[in-house]
């Protein structure tokens, strides 16, 4: 089997919403992935929210460790941000991030978290680079 697109990287950030805090969460998050989808180096991203849980998921998929190098580097305003109205519970990396990704995986203000890495066995990823995203488009 010929193994493409090794290097990908998912990211799955489950974030506790704080009391009070729902209204501002959405605002902060539709400022920061609108920020991303137009600068960002991501595959993709998306946000859903469990409001009964107050619980939010974040999926990212990131080409490899470079792109969450300029993603951190572009986004960190915006990752602030969001980080003023929730906190990780939970952090997913499936994929085999560089060694500085791992060792800087904490809060904006450095807090760790916990966090799980999961190695890639096998997968492929469709990928359309005319398209602006660089994902493939059905209609």
């Amino acid at each position: 089997m010929k193994d493409t697109n090794s290097s990908v990287i998912l990211f799955h950030n489950t974030m506790r919403i704080i009391e009070g805090h729902l209204d501002d969460f959405r605002r902060a998050i539709a400022r920061a992935v609108t920020f991303v989808e137009a600068h960002g180096p991501q595959l993709m991203v998306e946000v859903y929210i469990d409001e009964e849980r107050m619980l939010a998921h974040s999926f990212q998929l990131y080409r490899d460790s470079d792109a969450i190098r300029t993603h951190w580097r572009l986004s960190d305003p915006y990752i602030r941000e969001v980080m003023e109205h929730c906190t990780v519970q939970r952090f997913e990396v499936f994929g085999e991030p560089d060694d500085d990704i791992v060792a800087a995986l904490q809060t904006p203000d450095g807090a760790p978290f916990p966090f799980t890495i999961t190695p890639r066995l096998a997968g492929f990823t469709r990928l359309d680079e005319s398209s602006p995203a660089g994902l493939s488009r059905s209609s």
